[in-house]
């Protein structure tokens, strides 16, 4: 005899790598990143759900939580200074100029982190309702490395006039003003461009506004350090680097050739 009754339930049932398995699908809150909102979920899950129970991700979350068991940001940062170091000495075909230009790098970082701060106790004490997020993640790191070229742009501008008015015999410390003198107006010119223009990134608002606002945010004051306390240091890092490396010594006199003689008959 066979009894039929309806009853509520699943239309069909999930597996997950062989286990029975519900998907949960979220979203990160306004003004919260998608780690904070991974971690929370975990979090959530430890206090509530027995040890039988596991999780896992898929999609764009798992691709998230695969990039974070990665390379560390210090490998890359690390890796990337490698770079722009063996490039600069290959060059100026030296090894001690790049020193001059990597040196200035970590004015825009100092930068980049206080402004990152500022913004996020700015936001906090006068505007709670706008408050988001603004912390050290991914996006910032991209900044980072972005910035490692960009600082080091400047530097170069400025090492290589005074390289080249000391090559042509100028003592290293007016050599050194001479190249940060000529290559002021530029390196203002080029950076206040590459700020205004990250303005819109600043200021992003919508869907995915907080990743453009971290991004914007660390480029900026980046930028900013590098170019109004960076130029400054350049010129004398330039001169103590060369110092250090033995470049400032006295030159040796070089022969001048003698004038030819006229011709004497017998």
């Amino acid at each position: 005899m066979t009894k039929v009754e309806s009853r509520t339930g699943p239309e069909f049932t999930l597996r997950y790598n062989e286990y029975r398995s519900a998907q949960i699908n979220g979203s990160a809150a306004p003004g919260y990143s998608s780690s904070q909102a991974t971690a929370a979920l975990e979090d959530v899950f430890a206090q509530t759900m027995p040890r039988e129970m596991g999780f896992d991700y898929t999609g764009i979350s798992y691709q998230e939580k695969k990039a974070q068991e990665g390379v560390p940001a210090s490998v890359i940062f690390g890796f990337s200074l490698l770079f722009v170091f063996l490039i600069l000495a290959a060059l100026y075909e030296s090894w001690s100029l790049p020193f001059s230009v990597l040196l200035s790098t970590p004015v825009a970082v100092f930068g980049a982190f206080s402004v990152l701060w500022l913004r996020r106790v700015v936001l906090s004490a006068f505007l709670p309702a706008y408050m988001v997020q603004i912390e050290n993640d991914v996006y910032s790191q991209i900044g980072l490395v972005m910035l490692i070229g960009l600082a080091a742009k400047n530097a170069i501008l400025i090492v290589e006039f005074a390289k080249d008015e000391y090559e042509k015999g100028k003592p290293l410390v007016d050599a050194a003003l001479e190249g940060a003198r000529l290559r002021l107006r530029p390196i203002l010119m080029t950076s206040f461009a590459f700020i205004l223009g990250c303005v819109p990134l600043w200021t992003a608002t919508g869907t995915g506004s907080v990743a453009r606002q971290i991004m914007g945010t660390t480029v900026i004051g980046g930028m900013l350090a590098a170019s109004a306390i960076g130029i400054f240091f350049i010129p004398a890092i330039f001169y103590l680097v060369e110092r250090f490396s033995g470049a400032g010594k006295a030159r040796v006199p070089t022969a001048v050739p003698e004038e030819e003689l006229p011709e004497t008959g017998d």
